[in-house]
C-alpha cells in the first residue's frame, strides 16, 4: 500500500522526509537490525522507532526485516534486553517499556500495509510481551520499569507510553479475533495510575518525558492535558529551539521536541506544535539526518562545556518523521498517536469520577 509521503508546508517537504528516511535505512545492517549509529548498540524500544518511520516512507519490507530481527532477539519468556551491540548483549536490563513498545510497531506496520499474514505471525511475539509486561503491573495499576528488580519501582513516562503500547496490543487482539479483556481490565487501572497516582512513580520531575508522556500516551486529553501543557511550558520550552530534555539544563533535543509535537498535535493543540516543528529544522543536517540535540545559548552540540557527542541516531530522525506524518500524513498512521482506531479505553468522564473516588477515599483516611 504506497501512501505519499507526508510534508508540512513551509517546514518540511514530502522530499525532506524521503531523505530523512534514507538516512535512517542507510543505518539498517543486513539482518535487518538498525542500531542507533552505525556499529552502536541498539535498543528494541528505538529500533521500534525507527521501523515506524521507515513504514512512514514507504519501505515497508525494510521495515517488517527490522521486526524479524527483532522477533529472533526476543527471549522465552517474552522480553528484550535493554542493549545489545548486534547479537551480543550489552545491557542486561529488562525494561518493561522497551518490552511492550513492540505491539505499536506491529499495529503501525499493519495500518501501513494492511498484511494481516504479518500481523498474524506477529500476534506469537506480541501477546508474550505484553504479558511479560503486566506481570510488573501492581494492584495500584502502575507497572514497574525492571522486570528484573520489580522493586526499583515504577516510571511514569515508562506506564504512560505501555498505555499505548497496550492499546496497540488489543486492538491487534480486537482484529485478529483473539480477545484479551483481562488486557482491557488492566489498561483501565494503568490509566487511573497515570492520571491519579502520582506518588506510586519514582521522581523523574526534571525529565521533560515526564510532562508530556502523560499525554502522548494517551492518558490525558481535554482540559486535564491542556492544563498539564501549561504548567510545564516555561520550565521546559525554549523560545524559538524546542524542548529541554531536562528542566535545568541548557540542552535542547529533537526527539523530545517531535514527541511533544505529536503531543500537542494529539490534543488539538495544532499552532504550537507546528510551531514547535518549524524551531526543530536547526538540528537537520545534511544529508537528512538530525542532531541528537544542542546547547540552545549558542547552538553548539555540547553540554556543560564538553563535547556532545556529535550523532545523528537513527531513533532521532524517526521522531521527526512522525511528528512530520502526525501534522502532514495521511492515512491510518498519521493519527496513531491521537488515538485514532485504537480501543477507547476509560473516557475523559471516567477518568474524572475515578479521580474523585480516589480523593474521596483519601479525605477519608486523612480528614485533615
Amino acid at each position: 500500500m504506497r501512501r505519499p509521503l507526508p510534508e508540512v508546508p513551509g517546514v518540511m517537504s514530502a522530499e525532506d522526509v524521503a531523505e530523512t528516511v534514507d538516512a535512517i535505512a542507510a543505518i539498517q545492517e543486513p539482518d535487518g537490525n538498525i542500531p542507533w549509529t552505525p556499529g552502536h548498540h541498539t535498543d528494541p524500544w528505538n529500533m521500534v522507532e525507527a521501523a515506524m518511520a521507515l513504514d512512514v516512507g514507504g519501505r515497508h519490507e525494510e521495515a517488517e526485516r527490522a521486526y524479524e530481527w527483532l522477533e529472533t532477539m526476543q527471549r522465552p519468556d517474552g522480553c528484550w534486553h535493554a542493549y545489545t551491540v548486534g547479537r551480543e548483549v550489552k545491557d542486561p536490563t529488562l525494561d518493561t517499556n522497551v518490552t511492550g513498545y513492540i505491539a505499536n510497531g506491529v499495529w503501525h506496520h499493519y495500518l501501513s500495509t494492511g498484511d494481516t499474514g504479518f500481523l498474524d505471525h506477529f500476534w506469537d511475539v506480541v501477546e508474550p510481551a505484553i504479558d511479560y509486561v503486566l506481570s510488573h503491573q501492581t494492584g495500584s495499576g502502575e507497572i514497574a520499569w525492571r522486570g528484573d528488580d520489580p522493586g526499583d519501582g515504577a516510571l511514569l513516562t515508562g506506564s504512560s507510553s505501555l498505555y499505548a503500547s497496550l492499546k496497540c496490543a488489543i486492538a491487534v487482539a480486537e482484529r485478529l479475533g483473539r480477545e484479551r479483556p483481562d488486557w482491557e481490565l488492566s489498561l483501565g487501572s494503568l490509566a487511573i495510575a497515570v492520571a491519579h497516582r502520582p506518588h506510586v512513580f519514582l521522581d523523574k520531575d526534571r525529565w521533560a518525558m515526564d510532562w508530556y508522556y502523560p499525554i502522548l500516551g494517551g492518558v490525558l486529553r481535554g482540559q486535564p492535558a491542556q492544563m498539564r501543557v501549561a504548567a510545564g511550558w516555561a520550565r521546559f520550552v525554549v523560545e524559538g529551539r524546542g524542548v529541554r530534555c531536562v528542566s535545568d539544563r541548557p540542552w535542547v533535543t529533537a526527539a523530545e521536541t517531535c514527541e511533544f509535537v505529536m503531543a500537542l498535535d494529539a490534543i488539538g493543540a495544532d499552532e504550537h506544535a507546528r510551531q514547535l516543528f518549524t524551531w526543530v529544522q536547526f538540528l537537520r543536517a545534511e544529508g537528512g539526518g538530525y542532531w541528537t540535540g544542542a546547547n540552545f545559548d549558542d547552538e553548539a552540540f555540547h553540554l556543560d562545556g564538553q563535547l556532545y557527542p556529535v550523532e545523528q541516531p537513527t531513533w532521532n530522525s524517526a521522531a521527526v518523521v512522525l511528528a512530520a506524518n502526525a501534522l502532514g500524513g495521511i492515512g491510518p498512521t498519521a493519527g496513531l498517536f491521537r488515538g485514532e482506531g485504537l480501543p477507547v479505553g476509560l473516557t475523559s468522564t471516567e477518568l474524572i469520577e475515578a479521580g474523585e473516588a480516589i480523593e474521596a477515599e483519601r479525605a477519608k483516611r486523612d480528614p485533615r
